[in-house]
């Protein structure tokens, strides 16, 4: 597949050439019964041309696969510190609300794939399905690396208790859920580097994690933090709505404070979750 990410598109001009995809981002092969139920969650804010580009070559790519699927745009409200990790492990939580959905691959924005044999969904054991970037010289940077695109199944999000909260701004949410799927039993899988191909578009990084090492440290947390206490968290969701091209979920986060930091929750027992 050619990938330019140079060419400007609107969103009317992409709809036009998705006919089929339904309201909320939603397509489903008709020759055919797909086997999983796929949901891309993408983490989002104030990336719009990243956003369009993405949906320009995601849904042509989804279909070629004959996937079930559905597209998520959970974006952060307000100008906060971005928590990628809360606003995905929400979606998760929304999104299972809306159909039973077997396959979750959460997605950077700024990712374009390169290979239809990179396969959009979920096995037996994790899989990160970026592991060649071409402003990585197309090399894996680090073997426990699963930043990027990363595909979970139902289970495996809830066997790792989906990803920390406690990550404000940018870095090493990644690194903490590497952690947890190894500490969880299990192992990472991987294309091929060939088929692992990836366009990542230009843009400006986010503010730093100013306790991420910290946290990192303290990754072993991760049965008491995640999935299982959104519900103790203050968070609402401002509004769910199925546009032409994706559903967008918009959440308030807030602010973190220190009912929110790793000293306030190392001892917040476990509450019993039911995503499986």
């Amino acid at each position: 597949m050619t990938v330019s990410t140079r060419e400007e598109h609107t969103i009317d001009q992409i709809a036009s050439r998705n006919p089929e995809v339904l309201l909320g981002g939603r397509w489903k092969p008709t020759t055919c019964v797909a086997r999983q139920k796929v949901a891309i969650i993408i983490p989002y804010r104030d990336r719009w041309p990243h956003l369009l580009m993405l949906l320009k070559y995601l849904h042509p790519f989804l279909q070629r696969q004959q996937l079930d699927y559905r597209i998520v745009v959970v974006e952060q409200a307000w100008n906060h510190v971005f928590n990628k990790g809360r606003i995905m492990n929400i979606a998760f939580d929304e999104v299972l609300k809306m159909e039973k959905y077997d396959c979750f691959i959460y997605h950077d924005v700024d990712l374009i794939p390169e290979s239809d044999l990179n396969l959009y969904t979920c096995g037996s054991q994790p899989r990160h399905l970026s592991p060649a970037i071409d402003q990585m010289r197309y090399v894996l940077m680090y073997k426990r690396l699963v930043g990027g695109v990363l595909a979970l199944s139902r289970t495996h999000n809830v066997q790792v208790n989906g990803y920390s909260n406690l990550y404000w701004g940018w870095g090493a949410e990644d690194d903490d859920m590497s952690s947890r799927i190894f500490d969880a039993g299990m192992l990472i899988k991987r294309p091929p580097n060939h088929i692992g191909r990836y366009k990542m578009m230009s843009h400006k990084k986010r503010e730093a994690a100013h306790n991420r090492m910290d946290l990192l440290v303290k990754w072993r947390r991760w049965r008491n933090d995640g999935l299982n206490t959104l519900k103790g968290l203050n968070y609402s969701i401002l509004f769910t709505k199925e546009e032409r091209l994706y559903t967008n979920i918009t959440v308030d986060i807030g602010l973190p404070h220190l009912s929110n930091t790793l000293k306030g929750h190392e001892n917040i027992a476990a509450i019993r979750w039911n995503w499986v």
